[in-house]
């Protein structure tokens, strides 16, 4: 039977049927094609939460932490630069790394990175969060595990993206992912001033994602859902232990009732997300490179960024919000923008 909530279908196949579909499909070959199944029908839900998990564990290594602090992007425009990173990572999920917007997206990526002295082994750590949290999510919280065929694919989608970003010694299995994501944080967590910071912060964006009445629940439930070198790093205290368990128990009883629901058959992109504010009326991605900002204490630019006392950190023009650009005809063959939550557009060649 086949159901629609709020434009959104369900059902009419199978409840296993992406899994299915995803079996028939080769994770050496088809891994775009199979992670996107993943995040945008069977855990659309789940993958958001783990990625935005991962993404919290940079905060607790000192050097990202602080230099996320320096730049002052992810406390002074928290918003923005949250749906920055998700909407750029999504479109070579979404498109295919060959497809121009892809290209764009990652070229938009890469040069951020260039503009700071950010090390290899950094680069490497971040890649392999997003490879390894999602996996021992679903693993605890999903309504199943990802499949043998389904980390395959994972695996092979960030080595992929890896690649694109010029990041050596990339792991080839799940296992090598895991060892250098463990081994790297048993190594480099600490407590850091900076990455506090970009931590408060990022937790103060995700409270108003809620009413506001259920803030300190909200804030409470995700320290629960923190493990102890995490919270330890960045100078949380741990809630009381029934609390951490209640709330680690609804998640897995979420996962559990999960499996009795239909199959999704509409794919959830991230403009979906009614957390994704920042361009109500679609994005494009930004044509324009670096731009002066303002001056950071203690952030490591590269090159002509380098000053003697203090450091001038670049303010990278990564998504530009459809609304604020002039409005031109669009070149014949070329995407118009539309009024609504538009997808990504770009016209870099």
């Amino acid at each position: 039977m086949e159901l629609r909530v709020r434009g959104k279908t369900f059902g009419g196949v199978p409840k296993d049927h992406w899994r299915q579909v995803n079996d028939r499909l080769d994770p050496e070959t088809d891994y775009r094609e199979i992670y996107r199944n993943a995040v945008a029908y069977e855990f659309p839900w789940d993958m958001n939460q783990a990625l935005s998990f991962a993404l919290f564990r940079t905060y607790a290594v000192p050097g990202i932490g602080a230099l996320l602090d320096a730049t002052g992007q992810f406390t002074g425009n928290c918003q923005k630069r949250y749906d920055d990173t998700a909407l750029l990572l999504e479109v070579p999920a979404e498109k295919g790394f060959d497809d121009p917007d892809a290209r764009a997206a990652i070229r938009r990526i890469n040069q951020m990175h260039r503009a700071y002295d950010i090390p290899v082994h950094e680069m490497l750590y971040v890649l392999s969060t997003f490879v390894v949290v999602p996996k021992r999510w679903l693993d605890v919280y999903g309504k199943r595990p990802f499949t043998d065929h389904e980390l395959v694919a994972s695996v092979n989608y960030y080595r992929a993206l890896g690649r694109h970003m010029n990041i050596p010694d990339i792991p080839e299995t799940y296992l090598g992912f895991s060892q250098v994501m463990d081994d790297y944080e048993r190594e480099h967590f600490a407590y850091d001033e900076g990455g506090r910071r970009v931590a408060d912060s990022t937790l103060a964006l995700m409270l108003t994602w809620y009413p506001k009445l259920a803030g300190p629940a909200v804030e409470m439930f995700s320290r629960a859902l923190m493990d102890q070198p995490l919270r330890d790093a960045l100078g949380y205290d741990a809630p009381p232990p029934t609390l951490e368990t209640l709330s680690r128990t609804a998640l897995r009883m979420r996962g559990k009732l999960l499996r009795a629901f239909p199959a999704r058959m509409t794919e959830q992109t991230v403009m979906d997300l009614p957390w994704v504010r920042s361009y109500p009326d679609g994005f494009r991605i930004a044509e324009r490179s670096l731009a002066h900002g303002r001056e950071v204490a203690g952030a490591r630019p590269r090159g002509r960024w380098r000053t003697a006392e203090r450091s001038l950190a670049p303010r990278i023009s990564l998504v530009e919000d459809l609304r604020l650009l002039p409005q031109q005809p669009a070149a014949r063959g070329q995407p118009c923008a539309s009024s609504s939550r538009t997808r990504g557009t770009t016209s870099v060649p």
